[in-house]
């Protein structure tokens, strides 16, 4: 089958379109025939071999994929061949075939593009988990999501207003963002780069109550100011650390506001722990998807070949919402 390959770690230059073995599913997995899947900024980390597959995974990119199911392994019920899908990827997505567990797939709504399709698992599940499962997000709160025009971001906003919608929205994001942002629905848009501790602008715009939740990517660079924009009993949740791992933390603050803080990756949960947050997805935030409440946000579609310029477009940031591979 085509796939990108990858000819050593390093720079957008070691992506390479070739050919690999077609997977076989085994117990519990399904084969796909993959039409799309997109670009995520953990495979620019893998790319330069900073973040490997789980053990047993492909080494192949990407981490979702949408297509028809080609091959049913064995032990998998209600599911059949030719049906469209989309599923997370433990690795696998730039090719022609992927394998997946098939308790982690989830039909495509007939309302949904393949490309569409292909956007919604790894940054809308992302962003569904850490802002309602584990930040537990309710109507009427305010939360700031870091890293305006980011998939994860937009996915953030997206499901916020549709799950939530009296939610008060602050978004951090580059000026040349800040307008499609705001377009979107964030309430408040700070331009990181003039006010990098935006400490100040969320306690005016919260009247010194702070806010309830806190998603982000950035680290350490982020943890004082974020901290002291959290209200009492409020919630940060790490998904990324870009700046660095390391900085001071006052404890007594955190504990007289009786703070949370809270780490979370998805790729490398345990296969049952995803299929059940894929369950709750499927539940709460897919019938949004169905009928186009939500619309996942594209930038732009590049063939397979053209991978190459797939990754420098996120590289550079260029993008707003998801960045789309078709394979097929």
């Amino acid at each position: 089958m085509k796939a990108v390959l990858l000819d050593g770690f390093g720079g957008v230059d070691v992506l390479k379109v070739g050919e690999a073995d077609r997977p076989s599913p085994k117990e519990g997995e399904v084969l796909i025939k993959v039409v799309a899947t997109s670009i995520n900024r953990p495979d620019l980390v893998q790319r330069e071999g900073k973040y490997p597959p789980p053990p047993g995974d492909s080494e192949i990119l990407g981490l979702e994929v949408a297509g028809t199911i080609e091959e049913i392994g064995s032990g998998v019920n209600g599911w059949k061949k030719g049906e469209r899908v989309m599923t997370l990827v433990g690795g696998g997505g730039y090719a022609e075939y992927a394998v997946a567990y098939a308790s982690h797939l989830m039909r495509i709504p007939e309302s949904l593009s393949f490309e569409e399709a292909a956007c919604v698992c790894e940054s809308y599940i992302t962003a569904f988990l850490n802002v309602f499962m584990l930040g537990e997000l309710r109507d009427g709160q305010t939360a700031i999501l870091h890293g305006g025009g980011g998939g994860v971001n937009t996915a953030g906003i997206q499901l916020s207003k549709a799950l939530t919608p009296a939610t008060k929205l602050i978004i951090t994001a580059h000026p040349s963002k800040m307008e499609r942002v705001k377009e979107l629905g964030a309430d408040l848009v700070i331009d990181f780069t003039q006010t990098p501790d935006f400490t100040d602008v969320v306690k005016e715009f919260t009247s010194k109550k702070g806010v309830n939740l806190i998603l982000d990517h950035v680290g350490a660079k982020y943890l004082a100011p974020n901290m002291n924009s959290l209200g009492y009993t409020g919630r940060l949740v790490i998904i990324g650390v870009i700046s660095g791992i390391k900085a001071e933390l006052n404890l007594a603050l955190m504990m007289v506001k009786r703070q949370q803080i809270i780490g979370s990756v998805l790729r490398s949960r345990p296969v049952a722990e995803k299929a059940e947050i894929v369950a709750e997805f499927t539940r709460r935030a897919l019938p949004k998807f169905a009928d186009r409440s939500i619309v996942p946000i594209i930038e732009k579609v590049f063939p397979l070949d053209q991978v190459v310029e797939a990754h420098r477009m996120m590289e550079e940031d260029r993008h707003f919402g998801k960045i789309v591979l078709k394979i097929q």
